[in-house]
């Protein structure tokens, strides 16, 4: 039987990570549509997928970059300062892009949507206060929370002290940050039929009718994501190398952003991310800390999401916005995108906050939330395979540039 198996699927098994998804992507397509209650509960694979790359990210990151430190030899140069510059760069042209773009097609909204749970920040001082105390957050809690910041700070301060232990000490670090790796080697195996799970639940419970009626919005928003993706990301990484940046930006996408669009989950592609890296052969006392860091601080996406939504929000209101406050909308929608992570409903509960420098009162800003969960099916997943493949794409574009100068 299990040989019978191994004949029928080999051509299968031997076919590549991506193609091996695409065909989980389409069959669920179809079953969705064909069986809706079967895809209903084929939905626990997506489930289970999703649940084993979250509850191993955070000891993965914790360890890697622990064990990366480490054994990090003094005088060796590392590339974390051209990424973040890259990460704050790269936000701050998405959010100028998503301003263009609600200028260019004004969107209107029905604002008559349901209210929605929580309490979003009253402004962006209450957003980077929260991002420092989560980053000194108890160790044990960040490990349970997924909270990155503080998984970054105390796996930095571990790694940092761990220079000066014995090389025994640093060897058995070394040792489990492998075996870590090789179990999350082993879940990304199975990805195809945790996609394939995801696809036929979230079509099934969702479908394609409630998207209809913000179409507009959702093109809005998934346009921009495109063209950053496509344009301005490959210019920057252009900038950087001085190389052709399209390869890169199609492995980028292939390797990462098909992943985090159906795990809807920067956390959760946190192994892929490192696993791309490692392929790719760039730094691994760069990819270490900047694909954690990333998933947290870098939300091209995000600030596209809060700047078009917000835009739109006040196009419907009435509300004339002026040059100089769409500049002053693009900063506070890069900087309150850093700090999505500590806020409860990710970059949808920071709409209320941008809305506040146009006068919206809150009440009417959760509107315009609720309508962000109506489109989320689409848009969350977009935003975050444009902010999981950004990761990849900078943490590279920087390793590859200082490569350069060294040769």
């Amino acid at each position: 039987m299990i040989a019978t198996a191994r004949t029928v699927f080999r051509p299968l098994i031997r076919l590549g990570l991506i193609p091996q998804i695409l065909i989980g992507i389409v069959a669920g397509v179809v079953l969705a549509l064909f069986s809706p209650g079967i895809a209903s509960d084929v939905a626990l694979l997506g489930q289970l997928f999703i649940a084993a790359l979250q509850a191993v990210a955070p000891i993965l990151v914790f360890v890697l970059v622990a064990a990366a430190i480490s054994a990090h030899q003094k005088g060796q140069p590392t590339h974390i300062r051209p990424v973040l510059v890259l990460y704050v760069v790269g936000t701050l042209i998405a959010a100028l892009i998503a301003v263009a773009a609600s200028f260019l097609f004004p969107t209107e909204l029905t604002l008559n949507a349901g209210q929605v749970d929580g309490n979003p920040p009253g402004d962006i001082f209450s957003v980077l206060r929260d991002l420092l105390l989560n980053a000194v957050a108890n160790p044990v809690s960040a490990l349970m929370e997924a909270n990155f910041i503080a998984i970054l700070v105390w796996a930095i301060g571990l790694g940092l002290t761990l220079r000066q232990a014995s090389a025994t000490t640093r060897q058995a670090l070394s040792d489990l940050s492998a075996a870590i790796t090789r179990i999350v080697t082993l879940v990304i195996r199975l990805a195809p039929l945790g996609i394939f799970g995801l696809v036929a639940g979230t079509l099934a419970e969702s479908g394609v009718e409630a998207l209809l009626n913000y179409a507009q919005l959702l093109g809005v928003i998934v346009g921009c994501m495109l063209f950053v993706a496509l344009v301005s990301n490959p210019l920057l990484v252009y900038f950087t190398t001085r190389q052709n940046p399209y390869p890169l930006v199609f492995t980028c996408l292939r390797g990462s952003a098909i992943t985090a669009f159906f795990t809807r989950s920067s956390a959760a592609n946190i192994p892929v991310n490192l696993e791309l890296c490692r392929r790719l052969k760039l730094d691994p006392d760069t990819y270490s800390i900047s694909i954690p860091l990333g998933a947290t601080i870098n939300m091209c996406g995000a600030a596209i999401t809060i700047t078009v939504i917000t835009l739109a929000t006040t196009h419907t209101l009435g509300i004339s916005v002026d040059f100089p406050t769409a500049l002053l909308l693009c900063v506070v929608s890069a900087l309150a995108a850093c700090g999505v992570s500590g806020v409860a409903g990710g970059s949808l509960m920071l709409i209320p906050m941008a809305a506040n420098l146009f006068g919206i009162p809150t009440e009417v800003a959760m509107q315009a939330v609720a309508i962000g969960f109506v489109i989320s099916v689409v848009q969350d997943s977009t935003e975050t395979a444009l902010n999981s493949s950004t990761d990849v794409l900078f943490t590279a574009a920087a390793c590859q540039s200082q490569e350069a100068k060294r040769s």
